[in-house]
């Protein structure tokens, strides 16, 4: 199946068409910057100029990053309240003219690395974390998804965890690779007394940076970067249609 996937993120829109069967992208990916928060005008619009950029007329599947049921937006996070509560799938088919699904955009990553990635295989609990503007987090056992794991927004020093060890985190702090390593530690000593899992996925953009800070991390599970890298969310949105049928 050929779909069109677009990943949602708190600084750009991502796109391009994938192949289903075999996880690859058909053609470059296109991005179009935004800054977050984001209002519902130019989200839209950045999702259209990508379907428009393809000549887009087939299916649609959006990683968006928020808590997605139904289609419909739940809480969100960086790319702000706006979204919150709106039916995301009609309100993308209007502005794109295709049909649309959506999927929360870390559960769309990992559906990709558990198919095509380093996930590939795994029976145990295989944590997802992308590490981006905010922290996305997918959880799966014996292969299964469990949707909507916000891990990102476990409360730390009264923020949001992922205020603290974000990529966007280390940027803003002016953080050298250890000295950010040493907050993600401290992150996996909190999701791991919570989940245990047996391995730990590193996606988002950092995933393609892994030899700056892998040797820094400890953590109690394998800690392995994403085989897919920043691609992850766009294969994985695409996956959002045979997700959905299941």
């Amino acid at each position: 199946m050929k779909v069109l996937g677009i990943d949602i993120g708190g600084s750009a829109l991502k796109g391009a068409p994938v192949d289903t069967v075999t996880g690859r992208l058909l053609a470059e990916r296109h991005r179009v910057e935004i800054t977050s928060p984001c209002s519902l005008k130019v989200g839209l619009a950045a999702a259209k100029e990508i379907v428009h950029h393809f000549k887009w007329k087939g299916p649609v599947g959006i990683g968006f990053p928020a808590i997605i049921r139904n289609g419909k937006i739940g809480a969100v996070g960086n790319l702000g309240d706006a979204w919150s509560g709106q039916d995301g799938e009609a309100i993308f088919r209007a502005a794109t003219h295709c049909r649309v699904r959506l999927i929360n955009d870390a559960d769309a990553a990992g559906l990709a690395e558990m198919r095509f990635g380093v996930g590939r295989g795994q029976q145990g609990t295989v944590l997802l974390l992308t590490f981006g503007t905010g922290i996305g987090s997918a959880l799966f056992h014996r292969g299964e998804l469990f949707p909507n794991a916000e891990f990102g927004h476990i409360p730390w020093r009264g923020k949001a965890f992922e205020r603290y060890a974000a990529a966007s985190a280390r940027k803003r702090a002016r953080l050298d690779w250890r000295q950010w390593s040493g907050r993600v530690n401290c992150y996996f000593e909190v999701v791991e007394r919570l989940v245990s899992p047996d391995l730990i996925i590193l996606g988002g953009g950092v995933s393609k940076k892994s030899e700056k800070f892998l040797k820094y991390l400890r953590a109690d599970a394998k800690v392995v970067p994403a085989k897919l890298h920043n691609d992850a969310g766009i294969v994985g949105a695409a996956m959002a249609w045979q997700h959905a049928s299941r």
